[in-house]
């Protein structure tokens, strides 16, 4: 079995987290953003997954004051429903709870099933609707929270 470490995010992990970021999503983050996310965002820390040195998985967290955010979350396609985003997930959710946090909530689109269905295995329920939120194809986003 091989070894599975998850880590606060670094910039020398930049170049292999844009190459996740790219297989996972329509319109992935630039190294601008992710550069500010981890040097210039006090609020921010982002943890990534990996297995023999190399990243399949990362998670950003926002913290301000006692409420927590998940800005984004991605494993590799290969590695999906092999449980890793649940190893994550719960990883960034007790990160949050060590920080004080009352209450996480989240962001998902409205077709991401997968991601729905986990989030609920954590106790996360919608609480709303963010209209035409994801910019590659304008759809909606559901806000789901839970209280910790």
């Amino acid at each position: 079995m091989p070894t599975i470490r998850i880590r606060k995010m670094t910039m020398n992990d930049l170049e292999q987290v844009l190459k996740l970021e790219i297989a996972s999503f329509a319109k992935p983050w630039t190294k601008d953003i992710f550069y500010n996310e981890i040097q210039r965002n006090q609020f921010a820390t982002y943890y990534v997954l990996e297995t023999e040195k190399k990243i399949i998985g990362y998670c950003g967290l926002w913290m301000i004051i006692d409420e927590a955010q998940i800005t984004n979350i991605a494993i590799y396609p290969a590695y999906r429903g092999k449980k890793f985003g649940q190893m994550l997930f719960q990883y960034v959710l007790n990160q949050a709870k060590i920080q004080g946090a009352n209450k996480l909530s989240l962001e998902v689109r409205v077709s991401n099933e997968a991601a729905k269905s986990m989030y609920k295995k954590f106790g996360l329920v919608p609480g709303g609707m963010r209209k035409n939120y994801y910019t590659d194809n304008n759809e909606d986003a559901i806000v789901m929270w839970v209280e910790l």
